[in-house]
Order: structure tokens, then sequence, then C-alpha cells
């Protein structure tokens, strides 16, 4: 008998202040039996820093074909590819050349995706956005994750403020770089 996703639902109050971003955001995901639960909320936590119209969630898993956030045009046109945790360098090489842009968010060591991408051909890869997503958040969340909640999520300067009932943590989002370019 093969395993079955498991559907949670999210119901979000983003503030993201750095953009300018005010919604309240009634969020569907199917986790995939193969999906960890922090691969999970950083593919929640990038849906939310990445939100705008025309944003949705893939197929997830069932069509590897697709990104699994994207950001598409009134055309249907993909905008924004938005990949999560450590994609090899021919999907990102795929991706660059699929969308005029192409963001990572990782909830693994950035040091890792940097290792195993260092010296591939990727098509403008200088152009990636890179981010990890703070470990300690993301454990902290994983472990009040159920399958129905409520959070409160304010971004500013770059900075998660989290809040899930009474229980509030924060985080960072860092940008970083394949190359030897300076961290912001």
């Amino acid at each position: 008998m093969a395993l079955t996703a498991t559907i949670y639902t999210f119901e979000i109050a983003l503030s993201d202040v750095d953009r300018g971003v005010y919604e309240t955001l009634a969020i569907r995901v199917a986790q995939h039996p193969s999906e960890t639960e922090e691969y999970l909320l950083t593919r929640v936590i990038a849906y939310c820093l990445e939100y705008r119209e025309g944003i949705v969630f893939s197929k997830g898993l069932s069509d590897p074909e697709e990104p699994p956030i994207a950001v598409r045009d009134l055309t249907g046109a993909i905008a924004a590819w938005i990949e999560i945790g450590s994609p090899d360098a021919e999907r990102l090489h795929k991706a660059s050349k699929a969308a005029p842009r192409v963001a990572v968010y990782t909830h693994k060591p950035p040091a890792q995706l940097q290792r195993a991408l260092a010296g591939a051909r990727i098509h403008k890869a200088d152009a990636l956005e890179l981010y990890a997503v703070d470990r300690e958040l993301l454990a902290e969340f994983t472990s009040r994750l159920e399958r129905r909640m409520k959070i409160a999520l304010v971004v500013t300067e770059g900075h998660l403020y989290l809040t899930i009932g009474d229980v509030s943590m924060s985080g960072v989002v860092e940008r970083f770089y394949l190359g030897l370019r300076e961290q912001l």
C-alpha cells in the first residue's frame, strides 16, 4: 500500500514590512511522504517571503519538471522559479534558462549547497538568489507543527518574527552566494 501525502492547512497573518505586503493567507500544503517537516516548513516560509500576485505551489514531487513554488505572470509564463532545499546544478541550470529570476531557500547549512554547486555549469549563476532559513527557527517551528495552524509572521529587515498561539520565536533568512562574493 502506497503512502499518501499529509495535508496541512495554515492561516497566516503576513506582515512583510520590508516589501510592504500585508495579507492574510490561507494555505493548504501537501507533504509528500519523502519530505521532511523542515523542507515542508521551508516551503511555507519561502511562499510567504515571495508572496505576490501569481504565486503558486507546484504539484510537488509528482511533477519534477516544475519548481516547488512558481510566480507566473498574466500570460502563464514563469516570472520566478523558487527552489527549496539543495537542488542540483543541472536543475538550477534548467531553472535559470526557464525563468528570469531563480531563488533557492535552503533549510540546510549554506556551505553544503555551496560545496555541491562549486564549479558547476549553471546558466546565469551570478544571478541566483540563495537564502538560508534560520535552522533554530525551523527546529522550533517544526516542534509545534500541527495539521491546522494559525500563525502571525512579521518580516522586518530580514528578521522573521513568528507567533503561534502564545509562543513567539524569531530568526533570520540570510542571503548567501555560490562564489567568493561577500555575503550581505
